[in-house]
């Protein structure tokens, strides 16, 4: 009688679904359960049928799509991934709807292969790391964007968050700007450390500026929010952790009445679609989207087919793109309630 895959589960004490995910190369197994799946079908002389080839499941999951740089991310990372042939499934975690852990759980019921998160959980300081341990624990292949965890069995992907914190000031300070202010996330958030941390150290290298930072959201409100408090102190240059970030300091100039370059310039972070077309057009740093995703997905490739690569961050160099938002400074006095009259008027920056 033909062994059945029923009695390869039976002597190996687990259940079928997972003698099929073992003896199918699916990952989500812990590798004491794999060996003894396979040890007990070598002892049965089980012969797996021939099925055909299925596309293996490829997690992405992101924060939200209502944000423009996620929708590229997903767009560039499903891309990538079809073309090597994989079956990628976007999840989107809200604070009103699933969250990444929930995702988690159901990608692992549809036969996970690997997973791709970006600026998830591993960004957070505050959260453990024990989510992506249990995975890594499963043998699912990890691959992490923009967020950075010490010590996790994971590869890193990331923008140079210094470096474009250095282009950002060493571009205001050359229009003539000493007062210079950074709005960016919360502080818990690793990418909003490293903005921060990039930004008082190309400050200081620049020397003669003056750097303010406040915390807010990563939104359209936080950034409106951070501006004015950062307009109220004298910053007469405004740079942004994020565009939507920066949609809310051009909000905050048009409310105090400052016209944008000509009395404060506003400088955003990620050249998300449509940023050429905000009035003015946007002066914002590019991240290396595709080239980042492109690294993500090959690096889960080396591993889905047993190649080890290096636990290690990899970080891509951004690029400054100067349009019409940023400017030559004017020379201006300050009323008490932080609102400029200008005194004196120099050139300004062109449009892209």
């Amino acid at each position: 009688m033909a062994v059945r895959l029923v009695d390869v589960a039976r002597h190996a004490g687990v259940s079928q679904a997972t003698a099929s995910r073992v003896l199918n190369g699916k990952g989500g197994v812990a590798e004491g359960t794999r060996t003894l799946v396979l040890k007990a079908a070598s002892t049965l002389g089980y012969a797996r049928a021939k099925t055909p080839t299925r596309r293996r499941v490829v997690g992405i999951v992101l924060p939200e799509l209502e944000n423009p740089v996620f929708a590229t991310f997903a767009q560039r990372l499903t891309t990538t991934a079809a073309q090597r042939g994989d079956m990628p499934i976007v999840c989107t975690q809200t604070h009103d709807g699933i969250s990444e852990d929930g995702w988690i759980e159901m990608l692992l019921e549809h036969d996970l292969a690997g997973l791709i998160v970006v600026s998830g959980m591993h960004a957070n300081t505050y959260e453990s790391p024990e989510r992506y341990e249990r995975l890594r624990a499963l043998r699912v292949p990890l691959v992490l964007v923009n967020g950075y965890v010490e010590g996790l069995d994971a590869v890193f992907v990331s923008d140079d968050d210094h470096t474009a914190m250095s282009l950002a000031v060493s571009h205001l300070a050359s229009l003539g700007h000493t007062c210079i202010g950074l709005a960016v996330g919360p502080d818990l958030y690793t990418p909003a450390i490293r903005k921060a941390e990039g930004f008082l150290q190309a400050a200081e290298v620049v020397g003669g500026i003056e750097p303010l930072v406040e915390h807010a959201l990563f939104t359209i409100q936080g950034g409106r929010a951070a501006a004015l408090r950062l307009i109220d102190h004298g910053a007469t240059a405004l740079v942004c952790g994020s565009d939507l970030m920066a949609l809310g300091a051009l909000q905050a100039c048009r409310s105090r009445r400052l016209s944008v370059p000509e009395d404060v310039s506003v400088v955003g972070y990620d050249d998300s679609a449509a940023m050429a077309y905000t009035g003015p057009p946007l002066t914002t740093i590019r991240q290396s989207i595709p080239a980042m995703c492109n690294a993500a997905v090959r690096t889960l490739h080396e591993e889905l087919a047993g190649r080890p690569v290096p636990r290690q961050e990899y970080l891509f160099q951004p690029e400054l793109i100067v349009r019409g938002s940023s400017g030559r400074v004017r020379m201006h006095a300050v009323n008490p309630k932080g609102r400029r009259v200008s005194t004196s008027v120099t050139d300004s920056t062109s449009y892209e």
